[in-house]
């Protein structure tokens, strides 16, 4: 089968990579471009050609489907852009505090094992040499 050959394809995702197709060529892609990157979002949601013979029956993953083009929940990006920067602020440090603590905290018990793992060795040193 040659390269560029759809006819292992079913018609849903033929007709999924025509609706995708047409998404970017509304936003300016040019006609060649957008029909590359809806067959490439075809092959990630379906795992490629579908019918018989190449896997008919696997579940899609619908990975580019799922978000739809946005951010987060249905208002996307743009909750957070209505809050006044003094909360956004508020909140970045708020996060900064926080990671930096929880590093802290992880470099810390780090140490600790470290420390117990080479008492434990000095230990069984200085019992070998006694034994001597």
């Amino acid at each position: 089968m040659p390269r560029g050959d759809k006819s292992s394809y079913t018609s849903k995702q033929k007709r999924k990579a025509e609706h995708i197709e047409e998404g970017y060529e509304k936003r300016g892609v040019s006609k060649d471009e957008a029909e590359r990157r809806a067959w490439a979002t075809v092959n990630k949601e379906t795992g490629g050609g579908n019918k018989s013979g190449s896997g008919r029956g696997v579940k899609d993953t619908n990975v580019s489907a799922k978000r739809g083009g946005r951010i987060g929940g249905p208002r996307g990006g743009k909750t957070a852009a209505s809050r006044p920067a003094a909360a956004r602020s508020r909140s970045a440090k708020k996060a900064a505090a926080t990671r930096k603590r929880k590093a802290a905290a992880r470099s810390s018990a780090r140490k600790t094992a470290r420390s117990g793992a080479r008492k434990t060795a000095r230990s069984g040193a200085r019992k070998t040499a006694r034994k001597r």
